[in-house]
């Protein structure tokens, strides 16, 4: 629908009748100046029409009535002249069953419209509710499942390193008594010793990676020096976490999807990309926040944004969560460069408050 018309739809009815009667006036004089012989009612069906549309069907029964008394008079006025008055009477009904039917047609096409833009409506806010609902749920899941992960992470940490540190601690007390005795089974026991040492050791590096965030609130950058020397040596690359700018770091809860963000970018860089040098980038500024990870890996295939991996969508899906754009591409060398921009919120605070 053209703006104009989208003005004149929102204008109260008590201004669209006198335009609609000020149109039929102008018509009518214009009718009269051009003489009788030039047929203008034609032009008259723009008061009609907006006497339909924008107001109600009696209101454009009317306005036809009134277009035909306009346009019969102005046509006398002018010269024009009949053998009887059976012929101008003719005329005028002729004029006015055409804009009845004028009407009937507008009616019917404008109740069609408004029924068609309800059901349109009616089903945009059922998409809508539908949207915010599966958002909802799976926004649920995936706190329940970070909550899992935090759960699973302290239980190891708590629980399960202790039991560790605990039976460490008695084979050492062991190995101790028979090397005291000199018995030969003090090798093998100590050698217990270090593998349950090695095990306290994975076990708190798994509980770290379950729960990488809230073990150091409000230490970020730690937990990302943390991940990039973690993945250095896991996936014996050389990856590294540069951390830009001077804005506040983001909470716990957007901090932690960044923070798997990250990771499963470093995953695909490794497992898909090939990668030997891997660079997580942190821009942090009072309007927004940029998280940047690029390598050297042999880049993207080229059906990668028709059939998109797991881990791009649970990427693209984390960045949507906690309000940001997510983008994957080519980088200008060789290698892949993944980025999540999201704005601050404390800048919309701010510019609220001025």
């Amino acid at each position: 629908m053209p703006s104009w018309l989208k003005k004149l739809e929102s204008l109260p009815k008590r201004f669209i009748a006198p335009i609609c009667i000020l149109i039929i006036t102008l018509v009518a004089l214009v009718d009269y100046a051009s003489g009788y012989e030039t047929f203008f009612f034609i032009f008259y069906l723009l008061a009609v029409v907006l006497a339909v549309w924008y107001v109600s069907v009696a209101y454009g029964v009317l306005m036809s009535a009134l277009t035909v008394v306009a346009w019969s008079s102005s046509n006398f006025e002018a010269g024009a002249r009949y053998a009887n008055y059976f012929i101008p009477v003719w005329n005028a009904l002729i004029m006015f069953t055409f804009y009845l039917i004028v009407v009937w047609l507008l009616a019917k096409v404008r109740n069609f419209n408004r029924e068609l833009e309800e059901r349109v409506r009616v089903r945009t806010e059922s998409l809508a509710r539908e949207v915010r609902e599966r958002m909802r749920l799976q926004k649920e899941l995936l706190e329940a499942g970070e909550r899992e992960r935090r759960r699973i992470g302290h239980e190891l940490h708590d629980s399960l390193c202790q039991h560790l540190t605990a039976a460490a601690l008695n084979g050492h007390l062991t190995g101790q008594k028979l090397a005291g005795q000199s018995r030969a089974e003090a090798v093998e026991v100590n050698r217990l010793v270090e593998l349950i040492e090695e095990a306290i050791e994975m076990t708190r590096t798994l509980s770290r990676s379950l729960s990488p965030v809230e073990w150091q609130p409000g230490r970020l950058e730690l937990n990302f020096q943390e991940l990039a020397a973690g993945s250095s040596e896991l996936f014996h690359v050389q990856c590294r976490f540069e951390c830009h700018g001077d804005g506040p770091l983001p909470e716990v809860e957007v901090a932690t999807h960044l923070y798997h963000i990250a990771e499963e970018a470093i995953v695909n860089s490794v497992r898909h990309g090939k990668a030997k040098h891997i660079n997580i980038c942190l821009d942090s500024t009072a309007e927004e926040w940029v998280l940047n990870i690029t390598d050297d890996g042999v880049g993207l295939p080229a059906d990668h944004q028709k059939k998109p991996g797991m881990g791009l969508r649970i990427m693209a899906y984390r960045a949507d969560l906690i309000g940001g754009a997510f983008s994957l591409g080519r980088r200008p060398g060789p290698g892949t460069q993944v980025t999540c921009t999201l704005p601050n919120p404390s800048s919309s605070h701010t510019k609220n408050g001025n």
